[in-house]
């Protein structure tokens, strides 16, 4: 017997977990605002004392480095903004999105993040993944629920792979001055 698509698009979703959860459990709260750059983007502490995050509305040329901070941030606010449309919320801007800075309070966002998803995930059938996507492309029939879940798990690994480039990128820096 086949897999569905729903039971498909979960298995490739935990797949991209899993791998993403080998670099959560090894970052340490200095790994997050690390610089690898001098050209980069990272998270800032604002006049309230909330973190900010660098950005521009055009990419800039050339495109700064991002810190891990500015990869997990930028990671729970698409990720958030994505809930929001899946559970039918009105979406959040970008500046709702707050990041709870170094270390654990991050990673507990993040897998609070993956719970959240799940529910979305355990609440979907076959056929809901036929209706047109909420996000990222409002209206378009072209894309469905099946391409929003295929796009997350997308999304998911590329910044799970960013986060673990920095983390061993800043690893090795730090062998490299003790040498």
């Amino acid at each position: 017997m086949s897999a569905s698509r729903t039971e498909l698009l979960r298995w490739q979703f935990e797949l991209s977990w899993s791998l993403f959860e080998y670099h959560l459990e090894r970052l340490e709260p200095e790994d997050f605002l690390w610089e690898p750059a001098a050209h980069c983007w990272t998270m800032r502490r604002g006049p309230d004392g909330g973190w900010v995050p660098d950005w521009a509305d055009t990419e800039p040329d050339p495109v700064p480095v991002p810190t891990l901070a500015w990869v997990s941030w930028h990671l729970g606010w698409w990720w958030s903004v994505t809930l929001d449309h899946a559970r039918g919320r009105p979406p959040r801007d970008r500046e709702d999105i707050a990041w709870p800075g170094e270390g654990a309070p991050t990673i507990e966002w993040l897998r609070d993040l993956r719970t959240e998803w799940l529910k979305v995930l355990d609440d979907l059938t076959d056929p809901d993944l036929d209706a047109t996507a909420p996000f990222p492309w409002p209206n378009d029939p072209e894309h469905t629920v099946a391409h929003m879940l295929a796009w997350v798990n997308a999304e998911l690994m590329k910044n799970a792979s960013e986060i673990g480039q920095l983390r061993l990128l800043r690893a090795a820096s730090a062998q490299d001055v003790v040498r």
